[in-house]
C-alpha cells in the first residue's frame, strides 16, 4: 500500500497510526488458505486479509484479477476447495461433509469484482465449493456488507477453517486467538475513523 509523507510499520506496512502488529495472533491452522485478492482490495486500509496473513501460519496471498492458470492448475485439485456460495458458475458441486480438504481458495474482492474473477479463472469454477452451514452476526462494523450473508475475508476465513478441521481434529479453541485479533483490528479502525472525523 502505497502512502505518501506519513511513517510506516516495517511489521504491517501501515502508517503508524494504523499499525496492526499489537492485534497479530499467530494460529497454527491446519487446512492451508490461499487467498486471491483483487488490486483494489490489496490498497484496501479497512481490508482484513493483511491481519488473517500475519495471523495464519498456512496462508498464502496472491493479488490479482486473472491468474497463471497454469499456477493454479499446479495446486492438487483432489484436495483442494473453493469458499464461495453456490451460483450457475459452480462445476462441480458443494464438498461433500466428509471430504478430505488440505486447501481452500478464497477470493478478497467485492461481490461484483469476485464474480467477475470466477469468470476470468475458469479452472476455479470446477472446484468443490465449500459453503458456510453456521453464520453468526457479523462483527465487521467498519465497512457495510452488499448482501446480509456476506462476511469479511478473515470471518469468513475463520469461519470455514473451524468447519473443515471440525471434521478431522476437533479444536474448538484453536481460532479464538485470530477472533480476538479480529476484534482489536475494528475496534482500533473505528477508533481510529472516530478521531479522524472529530
Amino acid at each position: 500500500m502505497e502512502v505518501t509523507g506519513r511513517p510506516l510499520c516495517s511489521g504491517c506496512e501501515l502508517p503508524l497510526a494504523a499499525c496492526l502488529c499489537a492485534w497479530v495472533r499467530p494460529v497454527d491452522n491446519q487446512v492451508e488458505l490461499i487467498v486471491l485478492q483483487h488490486p483494489a482490495e490489496a490498497q484496501q486500509a479497512k481490508g482484513t486479509v493483511r491481519l488473517l496473513q500475519r495471523c495464519l501460519g498456512r496462508c498464502q496471498v496472491w493479488v490479482g484479477e486473472q491468474f497463471d492458470e497454469a499456477r493454479l492448475r499446479a495446486l492438487p485439485k483432489a484436495d483442494t476447495a473453493l469458499l464461495y456460495p453456490m451460483d450457475d458458475t459452480a462445476k462441480a458441486g458443494t464438498c461433500a461433509a466428509d471430504a478430505k480438504v488440505e486447501r481452500l481458495i478464497l477470493l478478497d474482492a467485492t461481490w461484483r469484482k469476485s464474480r467477475k474473477m470466477l469468470h476470468l479463472n475458469p479452472w476455479l469454477q470446477t472446484l468443490p465449493r465449500l459453503v458456510l452451514t453456521e453464520l453468526p452476526p457479523s462483527a465487521y462494523a467498519i465497512r457495510r456488507a452488499q448482501r446480509p450473508e456476506q462476511r469479511s475475508s478473515l470471518e469468513a476465513a475463520a469461519l470455514a477453517l473451524q468447519q473443515l478441521e471440525a471434521q478431522v481434529s476437533p479444536t474448538p479453541d484453536r481460532y479464538r486467538p485470530l477472533w480476538e485479533a479480529f476484534e482489536g483490528f475494528v475496534a482500533l479502525r473505528q477508533s481510529w475513523s472516530a478521531g479522524k472525523r472529530g
